[in-house]
């Protein structure tokens, strides 16, 4: 099992930034993707941003260039880190751990809105 713990949401103004963490504990030995998603009221959840065991990285399109994830090994923490939002990013966040079998793990989520 996997336990997987957001923080870092909240309101912010349109051309904003935010950090998006999230911490993973259990057994983290046996994830080989851990990623971000996010679900806009009256959509379906997407894929923000995702990072493999080897370090490569994969962003949906609507956010290249503005977003960023990165982990952290030692702290077995994830990061997203968000430029210049818009309030299109308006969703919650979720993070998502994928291990090599078995189904995936979801965190609780934490909220973004991106308003003036």
């Amino acid at each position: 099992q996997v336990q997987l713990v957001e923080s870092g949401g909240g309101l912010v103004q349109p051309g904003g930034s935010l950090r998006l963490s999230c911490a993973a504990s259990g057994s983290i030995f046996s994830i080989n993707a851990m990623g971000w998603y996010r679900q806009a009221p009256g959509k379906e959840r997407e894929l923000v941003a995702v990072i493999i065991v080897g370090g490569s990285t994969n962003y949906a399109d609507s956010v290249k260039g503005r977003f960023t994830i990165s982990r952290d090994n030692a702290k077995n923490r994830v990061y997203l880190q968000m430029n210049s939002l818009k309030p299109e990013d308006t969703a919650v966040y979720y993070c998502n751990a994928s291990p090599l079998f078995g189904p995936d793990y979801w965190g609780q989520g934490t909220q973004v809105t991106v308003s003036s």
